[in-house]
Order: C-alpha cells, then sequence, then structure tokens
C-alpha cells in the first residue's frame, strides 16, 4: 500500500507536507478513496513548527485565549500558541492549549479545564476536518461550556460549513478526485473492493 504513497507541499511553505496513499479505507465517520497520513506534520519538528507558522499568519488579527487541540495536533498546538503570543493582538498572552475528551460527537471538558474555555476565545486546531462533523460538533460544545469559538484551523478539510471562520492547508483542490462516503452508500464496497486499512487520527492499520 505504502508503494502507492506519494506527498503534496504546501505552497505557502514546503516543509509542510502531507503523504497520501490512494486505495479504500474506513474511517470513523465514512469510506475515503485516499488515506491522508499528516505524521510528519504532527511530530515532526520543523514541519510542525512551519504548519504553526502558516496557522498563525491567518489568525494573527484573532483574540485567543485558548486552542483546542484534536488528532494528535498538540505540538504544532503549542508552537501555534507561542507564535499567536508574539503578535501585536495576544502579545504576551499566555495561551491554553487543552485536549478535551470526545464521547461519540461529543466534547467532554472536565471541571480542571473549564477556566480554560468559559469566558475565553477559542481557536479549535485539527489534522483532519473533511466532512466537518467533529469540527461543528467542539465549536457547539465550545458554546455549550461558555466560551467564544473563534475559528478552525485544520491541515486537511474539506469545503463544509461553519459558523466561524476555516483555515486550511491542503483542501480537495489539492485532491480533486477524493471522494468520501458514508459506509452504506461506499461504491467501492458496492464493487467488492476490499477495505485496505482502518484509519483514524493515529494513523492506519492494514486489513490483511
Amino acid at each position: 500500500m505504502e508503494k502507492r504513497a506519494y506527498e503534496l507541499f504546501s505552497k505557502a511553505d514546503r516543509e509542510v507536507t502531507i503523504k497520501v496513499i490512494p486505495g479504500h479505507f474506513a474511517t470513523r465517520h465514512s469510506h475515503v478513496n485516499y488515506c491522508v497520513d499528516m505524521t510528519r506534520v504532527k511530530s515532526g519538528l520543523n514541519s510542525a513548527k512551519a504548519a504553526a507558522k502558516l496557522f498563525a499568519e491567518r489568525f494573527c488579527s484573532t483574540p485567543v485565549d485558548t486552542i483546542i487541540t484534536l488528532d494528535r495536533m498538540k505540538m504544532v498546538g503549542a508552537f501555534l500558541a507561542d507564535y499567536l503570543s508574539n503578535t501585536h493582538l495576544n502579545k504576551g498572552q499566555d495561551i491554553g492549549v487543552i485536549t478535551p475528551e470526545l464521547s461519540g460527537d461529543k466534547m467532554i471538558l472536565r471541571d480542571n479545564f473549564l477556566p480554560y474555555i468559559k469566558g475565553k476565545n477559542v481557536l479549535l486546531l485539527t489534522a483532519s476536518a473533511t466532512t466537518g462533523k467533529d469540527a461543528n460538533s467542539v465549536v457547539a460544545g465550545i458554546e455549550y461550556y461558555g466560551g467564544t469559538p473563534v475559528g478552525v484551523a485544520n491541515v486537511f478539510g474539506g469545503n463544509f460549513e461553519c459558523s466561524v471562520p476555516v483555515v486550511k492547508l491542503f483542501g480537495l483542490e489539492d485532491l480533486p478526485d477524493y471522494a468520501s462516503h458514508a459506509a452504506a452508500d461506499c461504491p467501492l464496497c458496492r464493487k467488492g473492493v476490499k477495505v485496505d486499512a482502518v484509519v483514524n487520527s493515529y494513523g492506519y492499520s492494514k486489513i490483511i
């Protein structure tokens, strides 16, 4: 499967790169025809810093008190907080970076995290938001816990609607034949094409 993989580079900074693998993959919400591997952005120092800088350039005029990270994006979140805290609007701000629990599609905040959300301006940072289901659910959760959502930053994203600005480093224009379907409506399943791997934020597990 990895022999089919190739890299996509950000037009803004070639240090930010993702690996894409064509095939048939099952995610939590859907079946997709590409696995988008963001391990380097999540785990590599230089790529994580470069991605954070690109996000910071887009949100430098946005008040941010807290960054919520999903999909193992905490390294990028820490760099993003550092960049934002050195901009004119957020200069000197002690920006919090937290990762809440998700139960199904709902965000759960324990009591110790509530001060980071209630009455705060909150930016959501994710690796992938193609359908927008999780992103919109977390935005609603921020409002439920008394915070003000100010934006969604994601590495690879689809064209979904959201009540706050959405910034993505890669989109469907970079992978124009990318397709996502509910499992029951998956055309590859209907053709009898086996699932190559199960994919989540930790990576992929091949199905032998």
